[in-house]
């Protein structure tokens, strides 16, 4: 039985029929739990759903992006990942340099209306292809802010100094590996104000015992349909490289929330994935050697066998 995929589900019937209803910044609405946590075993297999197909190829990129402590979208883009479109969209439309258009709310607009959704949806393809094809325009208009990866790689110090928490954790654990402090946050009050959105998963912990390594994440909120299982295969992915950076073997990934939901207008999508039966686990093969760094790792060097999924479920993304 595949239970790591059972947990997950568990967890979508367990707010379907006991969440709480409530309004949304996207306004859209949520049906809500608070404080919720799943536990996967990685050795059973790599958690990446069955009972609908998921887009590994989208969880490497963004994973190896954040390890790169990169905030910009274009290298996203040249690897086909349009995950963090939206959010870089929104800061050009908002720019004295758009003069396309009316994009006013274009995110709820493109939901209601077809005929601007096709507007919409050319506009954004100019705009990323003029970042994959212009640097300079993709430095200015690319960029989110000091969003995961400038954290984890290069965060910033009152004195100016930046500090690498990803390198720090990683030597933690080869020196002291029953430390209690091998931790990483990507939540730094300050620079909030300039993220283009403020970290969903905020910290993340290692613990290491009899030669495994186990990762806790703390997500202050999670959606629950379509963001939740990206999460849940990039954190076990991440804890599979940190072991290999290591020399550990896998332990747990440990999956905590603060506020857990499904949005209001996912519920048929949701209903239809609790009547799927997962599938057997798919196995994650690392290809290359421990790197000198974390961000050394490329695509070609992850590689997934014996995936095979039922079909996507599409759902809107409230933005």
């Amino acid at each position: 039985m595949n239970q790591s995929e059972q947990t997950y589900l568990n967890f979508l019937n367990d707010i379907l029929t006991r969440g709480h209803y409530k309004s949304d910044r996207t306004g859209t609405g949520t049906y809500s739990l608070f404080g919720y946590q799943m536990r996967f075993d990685l050795s059973q297999g790599f958690p990446l759903l069955t009972t609908k197909k998921v887009p590994f190829g989208l969880i490497k990129s963004e994973l190896l992006w954040f390890l790169r402590g990169d905030s910009n979208i274009r290298y996203l883009l040249q690897h086909n990942n349009h995950i963090w479109d939206e959010w870089a969209f929104a800061k050009f439309v908002a720019s004295s340099a758009y003069q396309g258009p009316d994009m006013t709310d274009f995110g709820r607009r493109a939901l209601r209306d077809p005929d601007f959704a096709q507007v919409y949806r050319q506009e954004m393809a100019r705009f990323d292809q003029r970042i994959i094809d212009d640097p300079s325009f993709a430095q200015i208009y690319g960029d989110l802010g000091h969003i995961y990866g400038q954290q984890w790689r290069h965060w910033q110090t009152r004195q100016g100094e930046t500090i690498d928490q990803l390198a720090q954790v990683v030597a933690q654990i080869k020196a002291t590996p029953d430390s209690r402090r091998l931790i990483v946050s990507a939540w730094n009050p300050e620079d909030i104000p300039q993220m283009a959105l403020p970290p969903c998963h905020t910290l993340f912990q290692f613990y290491v015992n009899e030669g495994k390594l186990s990762a806790q994440l703390y997500q202050r909120s999670g959606d629950a349909f379509l963001g939740v299982p990206f999460n849940i295969a990039s954190y076990a992915l991440l804890t599979h490289l940190v072991a290999r950076q290591t020399g550990l073997a896998v332990g747990d990934f440990v999956h905590t929330f603060g506020d857990a939901h499904i949005y209001a207008n996912h519920l048929e999508q949701v209903k239809t994935q609790l009547q799927r039966t997962p599938r057997t686990l798919p196995q994650l093969e690392l290809t290359s050697a421990p790197r000198a760094d974390l961000a050394d790792y490329q695509m070609a060097d992850i590689k997934l066998s014996g995936y095979d999924p039922a079909p996507a479920i599409k759902a809107p993304v409230a933005v």
